[in-house]
């Protein structure tokens, strides 16, 4: 007889250290940080969260659509990795001076 994969995989068996959760428990769950602040202060709290998605950057840069010729890009992408920003280095050094 074939065995599931919850019968078959030892780590996702409830044991002494780690039981298996009632409905109640979980009814009652509440988030780590808001457990945390309580033992620890919300101060050690706050040091621990964290914003949503990944961190501002100070040189923000902004998204634009460039038409470019064909061989201007391909010429820029076949130069590898980080051409990105050599062709940003090159438009800033060919930037009109009432630009900055």
């Amino acid at each position: 007889m074939l065995k599931t994969i919850m019968e078959t995989e030892q780590a996702s068996r409830p044991d002494e250290e780690n039981p298996e959760w009632s409905r109640e428990q979980i009814r009652n769950a509440r988030p780590a940080l808001e457990v945390f602040a309580e033992v620890f202060g919300p101060a050690a709290a706050e040091m621990l969260r964290r914003g949503r998605g990944r961190p501002a950057k100070a040189d923000t840069k902004i998204n634009q659509t460039l038409r470019l010729d064909a061989d201007v890009l391909d010429a820029y992408r076949r130069s590898g990795p980080g051409w990105q920003v050599r062709m940003n280095q090159v438009l800033r050094e060919h930037m009109p001076a009432s630009g900055r």
